[in-house]
């Protein structure tokens, strides 16, 4: 039987392979130690992208430790000598200014810069590194970092240039490092909501808030400066009530739509404040029934790995007897975040007001039902969604909440092979000087941006048990809106912006999409339907 420890080390280590198969191994390559497959292998993108160069860190873990299931890889000379091979490519295919892209050309991208800096930093000590090249592309790297902002607030990628910066102090000894990282955390902890999250473009969401804890609890263990210690406690109390009685973590009722959850912070978290080795447990019961996120596409697969195999090294002692659960949260809506969670007897909900009522719903401890909102198809082609953030009237209800507002307009962006051209051509141009505004023009269009349609819905639940939900829809167009609805649905899963780390599987995911087909009749004849039914 595996042990909860080893559980993590599994994880990790089944990407390895995977990563293995990412890099350019061929020593006379001029990309040798390049991670981007797709530039160096497939030659489908026209430059590398920066972030693939933190996989260097789960190889440098698996290379230093016996790790269960990765027995193979311990001390074996080749992975090192890609570590190496993959921080100097880091260095090589960065801009003059340390910089480096992620999505396009120019872009300049801070994220990509703080991920694939504090890997390759992290590798770099962990294996006793020396090479002025190497420590002088990290100075340069972390000068940018200091230097840099980014549209919208992304609270994960700050913790994330924290603890890039103090590895810089770590290996440079230079305090203009030191100073960068307090600067920037001063910043960080000066948008954290009372409630105890951190910011994610337009609100909270609680699987990217797990990075963020999980960046800063890391800073913690190097840095003991103790003004994180209460930010953390807060920040661990608020994400426990996400994590289900399944043991899988987050959902679509996040502000990016994510599953994801980094344990290792947690079990560094666990000599401050026992919540979070409990909600580690949780993590580790579910992981063990299948229920964790898979986040093993080509761009995202080292992230969750190196943080498993660091809990897994950094596992927290447990206590002698474990509680057999969480036990029952109560009900309490969030203000600030608008998330209402209800968790009372049989029944753990989570339903977000500031996304039009999504919702995941479970009972006796399994998924019992969860939908992203309803999705509309009009006669014009046009999509409408009712999740998109913000404009809701909420009202709490002695058992639940009621959420009312507008749909909004969903476009599905493609890209082409003349608007690739043409978008290309413009970075290489007026784009390289100004990756800012290029980075907030996409935001507005794939992320922010909300046009609203005079369509209205209201979502009313009602928790019971038994748990009954009725959405109630308007058409509002007015006499002369010709156009018709022809088909609805409460989606399952449905997402309508763009970040990197949703749309990943989760058995959620397998929930089957209510059809509402059989009321279109009715909403299209009468303008208003009214769906009642009972969930769970």
């Amino acid at each position: 039987m595996v042990s909860d420890r080893d559980l993590y080390a599994r994880v990790g280590v089944a990407q390895i392979p995977h990563i293995l198969s990412m890099v350019d191994r061929n020593l006379l390559s001029p990309t040798y130690g390049c991670f981007d497959r797709s530039y160096w292998h497939y030659k489908t993108s026209s430059f590398p992208s920066g972030m693939y160069q933190e996989f260097v860190l789960p190889l440098a873990l698996a290379f230093l430790h016996p790790l269960p299931g990765g027995e193979q890889f311990y001390n074996q000379s080749r992975l090192r000598e890609l570590v190496v091979a993959g921080i100097r490519y880091a260095a090589v295919s960065s801009h003059r200014d340390g910089s480096c892209d992620d999505y396009f050309p120019y872009e300049r991208a801070l994220g990509a810069a703080a991920f694939s800096l504090y890997a390759c930093t992290e590798g770099y000590l962990l294996l006793g590194l020396s090479g002025e090249d190497l420590v002088a592309f990290f100075r340069k790297r972390g000068g940018w970092l200091m230097e840099r902002q980014e549209a919208g607030r992304l609270s994960n990628h700050h913790a994330l240039v924290v603890l890039a910066l103090y590895n810089v102090y770590l290996i440079t000894g230079d305090a203009t490092y030191l100073h960068g990282a307090r600067r920037r955390l001063q910043m960080l902890l000066s948008w954290q909501s009372e409630e105890g999250w951190f910011p994610e473009y337009e609100g909270c969401d609680p699987g990217y808030l797990t990075a963020t804890i999980d960046f800063l609890a890391k800073y913690l263990r190097k840095s003991n400066d103790e003004t994180v210690i209460e930010p953390l406690k807060a920040a661990v109390l608020f994400a426990r009530q996400f994590m289900h009685p399944d043991g899988s973590f987050g959902g679509e009722y996040g502000s990016r739509n994510t599953c994801i959850f980094f344990p290792h912070g947690f079990e560094l978290m666990g000599d401050f404040l026992p919540e979070a080795i409990e909600t580690a447990e949780l993590y580790l019961m579910g992981v063990s029934r299948g229920r964790q996120v898979h986040l093993e596409d080509d761009r995202m697969c080292a992230h969750l790995a190196y943080d498993h195999i660091q809990a897994y090294l950094d596992f927290h002692r447990r206590p002698s007897e474990r509680p057999a659960s969480r036990g029952s949260l109560g009900r309490r809506y969030w203000q600030t975040a608008q998330i209402y969670v209800h968790s009372a007897g049989d029944r753990h909900a989570v339903i977000s007001a500031a996304k039009g009522g999504v919702i995941r719903l479970y009972v006796a401890g399994e998924l019992a039902y969860g939908d992203s909102g309803i999705i509309a198809r009009l006669s014009d082609g046009t999509t409408l969604v009712s999740h998109r953030m913000g404009g809701h009237e909420v009202i709490l209800l002695e058992d639940g909440i009621q959420v009312a507002g507008r749909f909004s307009r969903c476009r599905f962006r493609l890209p082409t092979p003349l608007k690739q051209v043409i978008f290309h051509m413009g970075m290489l141009t007026v784009g390289r000087w100004g990756s800012d505004l290029v980075r907030l023009l996409l935001q507005r269009v794939l992320i922010v941006g909300d046009l609203k349609d005079p369509m209205r819905f209201r979502r009313t639940f009602h928790m019971g048990p038994p748990s009954i939900m009725v959405d109630e829809i308007w058409t509002g167009g007015g006499a002369r809106d010709a156009r018709k609805v022809t088909q609805l649905y409460a989606g399952t899963d449905h997402t309508s912006i763009y970040v990197a780390m949703s749309n990943s599987f989760q058995s959620a995911c397998l929930l089957p999409w209510t059809d509402y087909g059989e009321h279109l009749e009715e909403l299209n004849r009468n303008g208003y339907v009214r769906i009642e039914r009972r969930i769970g």
